[in-house]
């Protein structure tokens, strides 16, 4: 069964389900694209075009977000947080007198209750121990160690410095396992990154 949605196509910019996502928004479309979903139903499709242009192509997979918090400025801006809810995947897109773009899509229904083994968990928090102190990162690892699972591995996926196709590869991941397996992946790569190099990417 298929939904329609508003989407608000963002580079580098990805949502998982079970996390929150804030976004100052200041363009007249997405503006609009805003005032009418908290008129609605709340929800906006988060998802990632191919390029930064003028109607590019849009990947296949994004994540529905629900505003939750929202700040209206008074020159018609919006600061709000967006509640990651569920993963969609891109049937068409559909015509619209909006200035916003929309799509007919799937939702997909992920495993909520699904875990690492301990195996995969010990893994996963040994490399991304070695990928924080390469890079120079602080990490409360007490903090780490008292996540779930699921909030471990998305909240990683969301916020790592990837490059926009490894980010989206994270987000197209079936389950929590392979997302965690890429995730161990991804950090090798950029840990081997020269320090001369302003970035490394899979693109």
């Amino acid at each position: 069964m298929t939904t329609r949605l508003s989407i608000f196509p963002l580079p580098g910019v990805i949502l998982f389900p079970g996390l929150q996502l804030p976004l100052h928004v200041f363009e007249p479309r997405y503006r609009a694209l805003v005032g009418d979903a908290l008129a609605r139903d709340r929800r906006i499709g988060m998802i990632q075009p191919h390029r930064p242009a003028e109607g590019a192509p849009l990947f296949a997979v994004g994540c529905v977000g629900r505003i939750g918090e929202v700040e209206a400025l008074e020159d018609g801006r919006y600061n709000i947080v967006l509640d990651g809810e569920a993963r969609f995947r891109v049937v068409r897109e559909v015509e619209s007198a909006t200035l916003f773009r929309k799509v007919e899509a799937e939702l997909i229904g992920d495993d909520a209750n699904e875990v690492l083994s301990s195996i995969e968990r010990a893994g996963f928090e040994r490399e991304a121990r070695r990928f924080a102190d390469a890079q120079g990162y602080s990490v409360d690892w007490e903090s780490v160690a008292r996540l779930d699972d699921m909030s471990l591995i998305n909240g990683v996926s969301q916020i790592a410095p990837f490059d926009p196709a490894s980010k989206q590869a994270l987000l197209e991941a079936d389950t929590l396992g392979e997302r965690c397996e890429l995730l161990i992946q991804l950090m090798q790569f950029y840990g081997r990154r020269d320090g001369d190099e302003d970035r490394v990417t899979l693109q």
